[in-house]
């Protein structure tokens, strides 16, 4: 949704004024998933509150973050309808970030031998990489979308998945306020994992690190391993839904243009329409009760991304 927002200018309202530009963005996004993926089960996961146990357990997890407008928070609701609209299942937790209920329902996937995409710009998913889940890295919407599998994230950043926790031990996160060893940089930590391969290793083999990283290293001992497990993501938790409740099959297509209607999204409305006469479209979709009109609109001359 944040992503959304900032992609589509604010200038982009209803003719009653209604701002639209985060919702405009996320169905857009949306249809671009739908089209690209081909899924055959979809979910989307939610923050919903301050209070998670990260929160409880580290005092200013995640302060510093720039405010969030007040007109992105007015277009949720809006955004919930129109996932409501497509019947795609949604969920958040107070207790848990999204992150954990991604990774939840990945591992749940895989545990059925399904193949799973977590489209995400969150780093700390590249911990759940495996030969079944990629990672979706979204640029430019998702007309420029970066897949990455396990191979992909050695290759883009120097560790394993299973590395990406102490990685963040050892030099932090500063979009969640968590410091990590002072003085130790991406760089350097990425040097020690490759070396002695974990956190645990690392401190192993404290006697052979250069004695400047070693002081470091010493000083923020209990901080590193604090931030390792603060990064780590969770999957015991129970889920809401089971994975059959997420298939797609039988989408409302009449429900969803009358929604694009409402929301006087003219281009969107052209695009699905044209997703419907593709072979995914066909199949995952209910025929429109009447023929499908011809679209003209204010918003015709939008160029997006």
């Amino acid at each position: 949704m944040y992503r959304a927002y900032w992609a589509i200018p604010r200038t982009l309202k209803r003719r009653d004024g209604e701002q639209m530009n985060a919702v405009f963005g996320m169905a857009s996004m949306l249809l671009s998933i739908l089209q690209k993926e081909e899924p055959d089960f979809l979910l989307t996961c939610f923050d919903e509150g301050e209070e998670t146990f990260r929160h409880q357990e580290a005092e200013g997890y995640k302060e510093g973050r720039a405010e969030t407008p007040d007109d992105f928070y007015a277009q949720i609701p809006r955004i919930i309808e129109l996932l409501d609209t497509f019947h795609i299942r949604h969920v958040s937790d107070p207790r848990f970030e999204a992150d954990d209920l991604l990774c939840a329902y990945a591992r749940k996937a895989e545990g059925k031998n399904m193949r799973v995409t977590v489209v995400s710009g969150d780093r700390d998913l590249l911990q759940i990489v495996s030969p079944s889940i990629r990672i979706a890295l979204p640029h430019k919407g998702y007309q420029q979308t970066e897949y990455l599998d396990p191979a992909g994230v050695e290759e883009k950043y120097g560790i394993r998945p299973n590395q990406v926790a102490s990685y963040k031990g050892l030099c932090g996160d500063t979009s969640d306020n968590l410091p990590g060893v002072r003085g130790i940089g991406p760089k350097t930590a990425v040097e020690l994992l490759q070396a002695y391969d974990s956190l645990d290793g690392v401190y192993a083999h404290l006697a052979d690190v250069r004695p400047a990283v070693r002081e470091k290293l010493e000083h923020d001992r209990e901080q590193a391993f604090f931030c390792q497990r603060m990064a780590q993501l969770i999957s015991d938790m129970e889920l809401h839904f089971s994975i059959d409740d997420l298939r797609l099959i039988a989408l409302p297509t009449d429900d969803i243009l009358a929604f694009f209607t409402t929301m006087e999204f003219t281009l969107l409305t052209k695009r699905f329409q044209n997703f419907l006469a593709t072979p995914f479209g066909q199949s995952h979709f209910e025929q429109p009760s009447k023929p499908l009109p011809q679209v003209r609109g204010r918003d015709d001359q939008l160029t997006l991304f």
